[in-house]
Formats: structure tokens, C-alpha cells, sequence
């Protein structure tokens, strides 16, 4: 297996996966989405809302809120050792107090643990008017994505095949340069040619092998190669996303020899 890192940021990440099935490929994708714990409020005790929000609508726009997650300090609620009633090791408590005139964001979140706060200090939650008051205290839970859209780190995860380009016998005519909506395609004085660093930028629509009338340039993609492109709510940055997602993986496989041994 190898990884070619083409681009890398705080939350968005993009980058070759190499000499893999496409099973694998899909676990990848599949453990980043739904199967790395993240912390989300799960519970909330409202003890003033004079809001214009009923309390079911704030308590869902609170639960939406990404916060940054340790991954190191916490574990998900069910595996916990206290059996689920709540304890330092699966929840934190975050407490808002506000009065209005004023707009409440995610940044007045006071979170117990200073490490875990809202991903996103300017996410709106209500405008509040003169007079009208929030307070309350929110239990932020570790779970996962496949439980529930409020745990999934991952966002906008996804992946295609290498493509794999052939241009032979050209006329030079231009058709499939004209055809090319990524327009990577240019004609040399040899015929139709695509630069070794555009080829990744090809979704494999196959227009330009429709249109050309002689067969001479052929679309395909390497099985065994995927591009993927990927981002972070910001519980995680994109690197430690991707690497917990391996974590999570290789932690799956040893569990099922594991088992297979025991047979």
C-alpha cells in the first residue's frame, strides 16, 4: 500500500491510495464517515429559555455543533467501564448563560474541559432580544456516525479511480479537446495530449473517447488506485481523521483473527 499526499490542510485533505482493492478503498471511506468516535451534545438541562426557539429546536441545532475532539482522553459512552451512566471519561459539560439583546454563538459553549470546544468559534445559534434569556448545560457524549449524523467527523468523503489515459494514431482534429469539460486535453502538432499533472483532474466521463471518430484516444482506470478527496467537521484535522480511520481498520482486522484464532 502506498499514500501520495497531493494536498493537505487543517480540515480538507486529497491524495493517492495505491496497490489496494476497491473493498479496502470503501473500508477507508466508510471508517471515516461512520466509525471514528466523536464527541456531540447529546444532553441538554435548560434552566431559562426565553428565546424564540422552542427547546427541541435548540437543543437540535446545539447536538449539530462540531467540537474539537481527544480521541486519546475519551472513549464512546457504551464502552465505557462506568456502563453508560456518564462519568470525566465519556462526557463533558458545557454551560451557556446569555441575555439579550445579543446573538448567542458557538464560542459562549464554557466547556468543563478546555481542550474539547466548538470546532467553529462564529456558528450562530439564536439572536436573543432585550429581555430574553438562555441558560443551560449541555452533556457532550462520544459516539459514532453510523449512530448518528451529530458523530460523523467525516464530511464530503469520497474517491475515484485512477484514470489512465491513451492517445494513439491521432488526426490532431480537436473534437475531444473541445468535448473535454475539464478542458486537461490540449492538441500538439502530434495529436491530442494530456500533461502527466492533469490527468488526475479526468473524472472519467468518457466524452472525449465518444467523439472521436477514428478510436484514437481510450479511457480507462487503474483497479488498484484511487484518488480520494476529504474533509474534517473539525473535531479531528484531516491527517488525524484519516489516521484514526486506519486505527480504527487495523483494530477491526486484529479483532477478527483474533476470533478466527480462538476457532
Amino acid at each position: 500500500m502506498e499514500v501520495d499526499i497531493l494536498e493537505l490542510s487543517e480540515r480538507s485533505a486529497k491524495f493517492v491510495l495505491s496497490n489496494v482493492s476497491t473493498s479496502f478503498a470503501n473500508s477507508v471511506r466508510r471508517a471515516m464517515i461512520a466509525d471514528v468516535p466523536t464527541l456531540a451534545i447529546e444532553y441538554v438541562n435548560l434552566y431559562d429559555n426565553t428565546s424564540v426557539l422552542y427547546d427541541e429546536q435548540l437543543v437540535l441545532r446545539l447536538s449539530l455543533i462540531p467540537l474539537i475532539t481527544d480521541i486519546e482522553t475519551y472513549v464512546p459512552q457504551a464502552e465505557c467501564n462506568c456502563g453508560g451512566g456518564g462519568c470525566p471519561a465519556c462526557e463533558v459539560s458545557l454551560t451557556l448563560s446569555a441575555e439579550g439583546p445579543a446573538t448567542v454563538y458557538s464560542r459562549d459553549l464554557i466547556s468543563s474541559d478546555p481542550k474539547i470546544k466548538p470546532a467553529d468559534p462564529n456558528i450562530p445559534i439564536v439572536e436573543l432580544k432585550k429581555g430574553q434569556k438562555l441558560v443551560l448545560e449541555a452533556i457532550a457524549h462520544m459516539g459514532y456516525g453510523r449512530d448518528s449524523v451529530k458523530w460523523q467527523a467525516g464530511v464530503a468523503c469520497g474517491y475515484k479511480n485512477v484514470p489512465i489515459i491513451t492517445v494513439e494514431n491521432c488526426d490532431a482534429c480537436g473534437h475531444c479537446a473541445a468535448e473535454c469539460p475539464k478542458g486537461i486535453i490540449r492538441i500538439e502538432g502530434t495529436g491530442a495530449r494530456v500533461a502527466e499533472d492533469d490527468i488526475l483532474k479526468c473524472f472519467l466521463c468518457r466524452l472525449c473517447e465518444q467523439v472521436c471518430d477514428i478510436h484514437a484516444i481510450k479511457i480507462n482506470f487503474n483497479e488498484k488506485a484511487f484518488v480520494f478527496t476529504m474533509e474534517s467537521d473539525g473535531s479531528y484535522t484531516a491527517k488525524a481523521l484519516a489516521l484514526n480511520a486506519a486505527n480504527v481498520i487495523k483494530g477491526k482486522a486484529e479483532e477478527i483473527l483474533h476470533i478466527l484464532n480462538q476457532l
